[in-house]
């Protein structure tokens, strides 16, 4: 028997109040982080091409005191938009010194090929022929441009689209995993495990460590109660262990 994965003592996606979908302030999100033992913590909230709070975000969260121990790391997390692996960023973001540490990727609509598809027209777009290896094509073309035309990206709660639009992970085969799973590693992008969506999956995570991409864990807290506190990334972390030999 081993212990809890080293990956649950971070929690790489926090909101805070400047999301205007959470609940808790920059400094109980750190204060839980601290009481649940974390060693880092990424306060990430939603930014839109027309944000212009980034840098408030910034100090705000180089002016809060933190407990000896923790490391608190930033984010802005952002929408993929099409196939070309755009992503909906304010054009004046600054990502490093002077600015936040991470420009994190969230797949919150299918990246079409002329723009964002909702679920809704995803669905539509399948039953009217679009196939389903297509369709993944194009999300999997679409995360490997993403990954590379954003430097210092987080891919967040990936594939969560997929059941949205009718979909499964499962569908993805090995091979586009493998694709996948490479550019993450070639880019040096970070790929969370996310609780709240349960994704990317055992197979994905697999991938991942194959290709000596980096995994983190995180809760995609919307509340400080629940920073910090895993149960499904941790069964998809054990789920991905290779099986023990007899």
């Amino acid at each position: 028997m081993t212990g809890p994965s080293p990956l649950l003592l971070g929690d790489y996606h926090v909101h805070s109040t400047f999301s205007d979908d959470a609940r808790s302030t920059l400094a109980e999100n750190i204060a839980a982080a601290h009481r649940a033992g974390l060693r880092t913590v990424r306060l990430t909230d939603h930014v839109r091409a027309s944000t212009a709070w980034v840098p408030e975000f910034v100090a705000a969260v180089a002016s809060e005191p933190v407990a000896d121990g923790l490391t608190v790391l930033t984010g802005v997390e952002v929408k993929l938009l099409d196939v070309t692996g755009a992503v909906d960023t304010p054009a004046d973001l600054v990502v490093g010194a002077g600015g936040v540490d991470a420009v994190v990727i969230g797949d919150h609509q299918f990246p079409g090929t002329d723009g964002p598809w909702s679920p809704e027209a995803t669905k539509e777009r399948l039953a009217a022929g679009l196939s389903a290896d297509d369709a993944l094509d194009l999300l999997i073309e679409a995360s490997i441009r993403a990954m590379e035309g954003t430097p210092h990206a987080q891919l967040a709660h990936w594939f969560s689209i997929l059941p949205k639009v009718g979909l499964a992970e499962e569908q993805l085969g090995a091979s586009r995993l493998a694709a996948w799973a490479a550019a993450a590693a070639a880019t040096g992008t970070i790929v969370e495990v996310n609780e709240k969506w349960a994704c990317p999956g055992p197979d994905a995570v697999r991938a991942l460590r194959a290709a000596g991409a980096r995994i983190v864990a995180s809760t995609d807290s919307h509340d400080a109660a629940d920073v910090g506190r895993y149960d499904r990334v941790a069964a998809v972390l054990d789920a991905a262990e290779p099986e023990e030999q007899a």
